[in-house]
């Protein structure tokens, strides 16, 4: 361990902004966190790989890796009150550390756009449904008929590219005009909003007759059905729905006060993205049963499944129309976020103001997104790493998703838990995280010791699967 050398900060960043509250700082986290990654993978990966007994690993690996990991990446961001990259810096120098160590954020920040670009893809999609809902194109629907809905989305270039820019449109404005009058005015509207759209989907579910097979599903444990692969997605989505490894807390981390708890405000971000996942998942399964579909139908679960719901009930326009707004919504505070760490980093870097930085960096990123659109319909049969067994038959698409998922993204992660666990003085960080005695040495030796092991498993799996 290295000698701590000054104190762990200050709010000489407060000039740069800062969240007006501890409440604004959850609803801004948290909606980085619930978004696609809750309401639109975890029903489809929860039903690709057993039901009950998924939750229960996933929940595990919320607990013990990604809290510990969210809250050393809060403290590098409030601690260096700079973008990712200059607080890592910042920090390993208070502490006398090698600067290296900002390749964690170096990782992350190129994750966070990578994902952006097809995430912005998938924004689309809901942007699309908007429409088809309040129009009236899912009454009296039939599973047969929303699937062609949805395929015939998918094989468009020109609708995807057009809901694509849409989506990278409102992410630009809203980063554009910084913190308190873009994204702080936001969340605080539009997450519980969702919220309360999620609580009457899972009403709507209670009447379909199915519920409880639903229940059971999510929450009875079946171990046979739960492979090696299972348990490693798991693991992947903690770090992917946490908005873990993507250097989005280090930038969310530089605008917070000093007077707000990390270890308490950590919990309350993991535990709102994780009932939001678990309604979502109650939400869709009761329907997904009712109609005979595949609780594994994959990626286009969300697009299929709640549309014959809203199709064949009072007011479905209305809802439907209610719902895809506000997956929308999430979707874009989730965008938001992903779009973030990389402008604040060029605003500081840079001779460009924070609009300019805004569009130069979400323009290159829409333009990356182009290649994910192309994947699913005129490059569909293109595999660029065809030649490797564990690729084969990937797409731009996939290739984005499983190397920022399954590689970048814990990658990150592991290095942000060595560096805090074992580079930074522990007074440093007692001080800052202001947890009791009890509390911060199990934190801590879940940063040493849990969270390093479990991601060089994943690393190894990856490699030799």
């Amino acid at each position: 361990m290295t000698q701590f050398n000054s104190a762990s900060g200050d709010d000489s960043g407060a000039s740069r902004g800062l969240w007006s509250s501890r409440f604004a700082f959850i609803l801004a986290a948290t909606g980085s966190a619930v978004g696609l990654g809750n309401i639109w993978k975890f029903p489809y990966i929860t039903g690709e790989n057993g039901g009950g007994a998924f939750v229960l690993v996933y929940l595990l690996c919320i607990a013990v890796i990604g809290v510990p990991i969210m809250m050393a990446e809060i403290y590098v961001g409030r601690s260096g009150r700079h973008n990712p990259i200059g607080s890592m810096r910042l920090v390993a120098e208070r502490n006398l550390s090698s600067p290296a160590w900002r390749i964690s954020a170096v990782i992350g920040m190129i994750a966070a756009f990578a994902i952006l670009s097809f995430y912005s893809v998938i924004g689309g999609w809901a942007a699309s449904y908007i429409g088809h809902a309040a129009m009236g194109d899912f009454t009296d629907g039939t599973a047969e008929s929303i699937g062609k809905l949805f395929s015939g989305l998918l094989a468009s270039p020109k609708q995807l590219l057009a809901w694509h820019t849409v989506f990278m449109v409102l992410v630009i404005l809203v980063v554009s005009r910084g913190l308190k009058g873009g994204l702080e005015r936001a969340v605080t509207i539009l997450m519980p909003a969702l919220f309360v759209l999620l609580l009457i989907a899972v009403g709507y579910a209670t009447t379909t007759g199915h519920f409880g097979e639903a229940v059971s599903f999510l929450f009875t444990p079946n171990f046979k059905a739960l492979s090696i692969n299972g348990v490693l997605i798991a693991l992947g989505h903690a770090f992917f729905t946490l908005s873990l490894g993507m250097a989005i807390m280090m930038a969310y981390g530089s605008y917070l006060g000093r007077d707000v708890a990390v270890g308490r405000t950590a919990v309350s971000i993991a535990l709102m993205d994780t009932v939001v996942a678990l309604l979502a998942g109650l939400a869709i399964f009761p329907i997904v049963f009712a109609n005979g579909l595949e609780a594994s139908a994959g990626p286009g679960l969300i697009f299929q499944t709640l549309p014959l719901a809203f199709g064949n009930m009072p007011m479905g326009g209305l809802f439907g129309a209610l719902f895809f707004i506000l997956l929308l919504f999430a979707a874009w505070t989730s965008g938001i976020s992903l779009l973030e760490p990389v402008v604040e980093w060029a605003e500081e870097n840079t001779n460009m103001e924070r609009a300019g930085s805004a569009i130069v960096v979400g323009v290159l990123c829409w333009l990356l997104g182009i290649a994910s659109i192309l994947s699913l319909n005129v490059w569909a049969d293109f595999a660029p790493l065809d030649m490797f067994a564990r690729f084969e038959g990937k797409t731009i698409f996939d290739l984005l998703d499983f190397f920022t998922a399954n590689i970048l993204l814990p990658l990150s992660g592991l290095l942000t838990a060595i560096f805090v666990g074992w580079f930074v003085a522990k007074e440093s960080l007692k001080a800052d995280l202001d947890l009791s005695n009890g509390t911060f040495t199990l934190w801590l030796n879940f940063l040493r010791f849990v969270t390093p092991v479990a991601v060089v498993i994943v690393f190894v799996y990856n490699l030799l699967a």
